[in-house]
């Protein structure tokens, strides 16, 4: 059974868009504009970049930059934790080793 969708509307720099999710995404995708609304009024408001257009742009730029920098930083980590897992089951395995070879 499908899961039941609902349109929503949000308002990015001051322009009002209707926009389906399902039900249980509504809370997320409301967040998720005014995150955008936010980063794109502050784009607007530096005064560098002109027309809704390049601003929009602009906003998606930094807002996969800061995306694949976060994917980075936890493909990192896990490989970190990887690391760290390896090494403790080898000690373990040692000891475990030398455990068994001395009550032998």
């Amino acid at each position: 059974m499908s899961e039941p969708v609902t349109t929503v509307s949000v308002r990015i720099l001051d322009k009002e868009y209707q926009v389906s999710c399902p039900q249980d995404e509504v809370d997320a995708l409301t967040a998720a504009a005014r995150h955008v609304d936010g980063q794109m009024r502050q784009i607007r408001e530096g005064g560098k970049v002109f027309g809704l257009d390049r601003i929009a742009v602009m906003t998606a730029l930094n807002l996969a930059n800061e995306l694949l920098q976060t994917r980075s930083e936890s493909t990192s980590s896990r490989r970190e934790s990887d690391q760290l897992t390896r090494s403790l089951t080898d000690r373990i395995s040692r000891a475990l080793g030398e455990h068994k070879q001395l009550n032998l």
